[in-house]
């Protein structure tokens, strides 16, 4: 049977048995907002001149997702506030991140975020009270659910992410405790739509995003979203997501079935079609057999034009594949018009042009050795990136 038809299938069956999904606000007449407020690009603006700033001026022209990743509460209240308050006045709908999760990228290049739990919480219902009864969606904490200090996954195996700081055998709960309390905060309010850290095909399997999903209250919310600040392509992830949201009703009366999920690797994905054949036959067999509706999810496009980098074999001890690698373009352009029936929207979650970070690839560096100059620090304009980014753009840029 071939996965199209089992998902056909399976939509049809979900319409009348199980709990649905809260309505989107991502659909078909969905207008995105437009605004350069809340990234880099406004800075470029002001200080490039000629064609480095027709670049960053063609990548403003786009609805690009409004990132928040610290501040008090009450700063981020009148910050999400004024975004809201100025996308209603357009009729707009703004795409807003939630980045302030403790331990953030477990110290990494976007290390930061909240003291503690309760600190957490405070921040979280602070950006509640600025959304208000305004329309938004919410992507709750990217890397969120990629990165937990201290977890164990499904299969038993206990992650890299071990902070000296974070308690070893709580902070994992926490993890859970905080975006559990997010979720419900959020689906709270009237108007607007969340979506959890879903990951993307090349990271985790599937049985584990899904239990992780699930244990974080993913049955709350409208999905989950993909690919933020990566480079995978859309295909690849379109199935991926596929998978991961039949996971997801398959282990949704109990997370620990999640492991049983067909098992997932992107070689199978890119290099044998009969393993994919396997992996499709077994979802859609649970998918027809498991009356739940599927969750849907959305894909960040900003900068998979031309799919992932494929390090030179054997020359970096770590190549950091997702850190500004070289040869990328921008992809599909952000729209709420999909063909697919669990493809919310195609966005621009990443802003493209902005850099992920002092890129060394296991070097001393200071320099990033695959373009031979410092890269600039996570969030930061890189106006060279930016200008590969629209060369090598797919579809081409202003098309």
């Amino acid at each position: 049977m071939q996965l199209r038809n089992g998902l056909a299938l399976f939509l049809a069956g979900s319409l009348i048995a199980g709990p649905a999904s809260p309505a989107s606000l991502l659909d078909a007449s969905t207008t995105l907002y437009v605004h350069n407020a809340n990234n880099d690009i406004g800075n470029a603006l002001r200080t490039l001149k000629g064609r480095d700033r027709d670049n960053a001026q063609l990548i403003a022209k786009y609805p690009i997702a409004s990132w928040f990743s610290g501040g008090t509460p009450q700063h981020v209240a009148a910050a999400v506030q004024t975004l809201v308050a100025n996308a209603s006045a357009k009729k707009q709908i703004p795409i807003v991140v939630v980045y302030n999760l403790p331990f953030r990228d477990c110290q990494q290049y976007s290390s930061g975020g909240a003291a503690n739990t309760a600190d957490y919480k405070a921040w979280i219902d602070g950006f509640a009270t600025g959304l208000g009864s305004h329309r938004a969606v919410v992507l709750l904490e990217p890397d969120g659910l990629g990165i937990i200090p201290h977890f164990t996954t499904v299969a038993g195996e206990r992650e890299w992410c071990q902070p000296k700081q974070a308690n070893a055998a709580s902070a994992a709960d926490a993890r859970f405790e905080q975006l559990n309390y997010a979720v419900n905060v959020f689906a709270k309010l009237p108007n607007v739509s969340v979506y959890l850290d879903g990951t993307h095909s090349g990271w985790l399997d599937v049985g584990d995003i899904s239990s992780r999903l699930l244990r974080a209250g993913v049955q709350k919310t409208n999905g989950f979203f993909l690919n933020a600040s990566n480079y995978y392509p859309t295909p690849q992830l379109i199935r991926y997501g596929t998978w991961v949201s039949t996971c997801l009703a398959y282990a949704s009366r109990n997370v620990s079935d999640a492991k049983v999920c067909a098992s997932y690797t992107t070689k199978a994905i890119q290099e044998d079609a009969a393993r994919i054949r396997q992996v499709d036959e077994w979802y859609t067999t649970h998918a027809a057999s498991n009356s739940k509706v599927l969750k849907h999810f959305v894909i960040d496009t900003s900068r998979n034009g031309q799919g992932t980098w494929v390090p030179p074999e054997n020359k970096y001890k770590d190549a950091e594949a997702w850190c500004n690698p070289p040869g990328r373009g921008i992809g599909e352009r952000p729209t709420t018009k999909t063909s697919h029936p669990l493809l919310d929207a195609k966005l621009w979650i990443k802003v493209p042009g902005e850099s992920d970070g002092e890129c060394k690839r296991g070097t001393q560096g200071p320099a990033d050795p695959e373009r031979g100059m410092i890269d600039p620090p996570a969030g930061k304009w890189f106006k060279e990136q930016a200008g590969e980014l629209i060369r090598l753009a797919v579809p081409e840029m202003g098309k």
